[in-house]
């Protein structure tokens, strides 16, 4: 079974078929929504829209260790997170998909661990490649099998959001080598890798990050929804043909 993650954009999958959802309560609280379970391309799967399913949960008040507990109690073969971001480095265009190979954290205040309290003993993961290199190889073989524009090596910076960012943030963040920026990445990627699920992350670029594009103009939302409405479709199309693939 794979488990996804759905984000700005995608609340719900559907090319999801023969679907229930069912609530799955966590030691950590409940989960962002109820999971959805049911197949795509013959496969099984299980959903779970990020923000809620009416995208009401802002980016740092996920909760992310239920999302992640929730999701890893069906044993998946893994968690592919679908998110928006914006773009830093010059060839990436509002549509593109990218499929990170690192990250970079820059959120704050955040249930970042399942590891804390006077119960609990302190353990340490390695994270030299936070998303696992299989997984990300199945994504983008399947997204140029459909012919989708896709990056397979980029760093995404991690954000504490809600608010965008500033032109000066995102120039330090491309001084730190970030191509991508979003606000969902951890502690989610973190969290996967505390319970040995495999973990990866494909994203739509939804607009030119602040700065970006030879402009100062604000960012449009209304831009940024465009985008999306029609970027996650063929997000769902790369994760129907790469399970399509396990046939």
């Amino acid at each position: 079974m794979l488990a996804i993650i759905g984000g700005s954009g995608m609340t719900s999958l559907t090319t999801l078929a023969q679907a229930s959802r069912r609530p799955v309560p966590t030691p950590w609280g409940e989960p962002s929504a109820a999971l959805s379970f049911g197949r795509i391309g013959g496969q099984p799967v299980v959903f779970l829209a990020r923000h809620g399913d009416q995208h009401s949960i802002p980016p740092h008040q996920v909760n992310y260790r239920a999302n992640v507990w929730a999701l890893a109690q069906s044993a998946p073969i893994g968690i592919v997170a679908v998110a928006a971001v914006g773009g830093i480095r010059g060839d990436l265009e509002p549509g593109d998909l990218v499929i990170p190979d690192q990250i970079i954290d820059y959120t704050w205040g955040r249930a970042s661990t399942f590891h804390e309290g006077p119960d609990s003993s302190v353990r340490h993961v390695d994270f030299t490649e936070p998303y696992d290199r299989a997984l990300r190889a199945r994504l983008r073989d399947a997204a140029l099998a459909i012919g989708a524009r896709v990056s397979d090596s980029a760093v995404y910076a991690a954000t504490q959001g809600p608010r965008l960012e500033s032109a000066a943030e995102i120039n330090r963040l491309e001084r730190d080598g970030a191509d991508v920026v979003g606000m969902t990445g951890m502690p989610e990627a973190a969290l996967a890798r505390e319970l040995g699920v495999p973990y990866a992350a494909i994203t739509v670029v939804a607009n030119h990050a602040a700065g970006r594009a030879g402009s100062r103009q604000e960012i449009s939302l209304e831009a940024i929804h465009t985008v999306l409405a029609a970027s996650m479709k063929q997000v769902q199309a790369v994760i129907e043909r790469m399970l399509r693939g396990d046939d």
